[in-house]
Parts: structure tokens; sequence; C-alpha cells
């Protein structure tokens, strides 16, 4: 998966279409990441303890990968992901498939 935890996305796709965040966790096995602000939920919970309230809880939930885009740091710009082969030879890293810089 070429998305990783703390970077900037958007959305492209779905109800929160445009909107932009940080991804919080990356769900590999899944094919999901979880975006801070963006696909809430209402969750409706009880009272399990005396100290706790119940009522209706709204959270985040996780997102399918290939509804979202990584916005490059360098232009600031929504792009796909590609990966180029080091100096070293031993090591890939991403890029920007724009402005062809190395995304870290």
């Amino acid at each position: 998966m070429k998305i990783k935890r703390n970077d900037t996305v958007k959305v492209i796709a779905g109800k929160d279409k445009s909107k932009t965040g940080k991804v919080l966790k990356v769900f590999s096995r899944e094919n999901k990441v979880l975006v801070e602000g963006v696909n809430f939920i209402k969750r409706h919970t009880r009272q399990t303890k005396q100290e706790q309230k119940g009522g209706i809880i709204q959270k985040e939930s996780p997102l399918q990968v290939s509804k979202i885009i990584l916005i490059c740091k360098h232009c600031n710009k929504p792009t796909r992901v590609g990966m180029k082969v080091l100096r070293d030879g031993a090591s890939k890293a991403r890029m920007c498939k724009k402005c062809k810089e190395v995304i870290a």
C-alpha cells in the first residue's frame, strides 16, 4: 500500500468528496485507512458504568484506499504515487508523479 500514516490525503469519491485530512491509521489487510475529520458515523451506546454516559457518539470510520488520493508536500496537488529506486540500489522510495520529488 502506498499510503502511510501522517500522510495528507484528499477524498475523491463518496459523501465526503473533496475533503482533506491526515491519515490516522492504516489497515493494510482490508485496504482501508482512517482519515481525520472524514467519514463520520453515529454510534448509539448504552450506559455501561455508573459514571459513563450513554447516547449518540460520532466517530470516524475507515475508508477504502481507492477513494483517496495523496497530496504531495512539495507541489500541494493531489497526485498518484510512484516508486523510485534510490542510488544505493537497495532501497525504494515513494515519489510524486507530477513533480517527480521523493515523498518522505
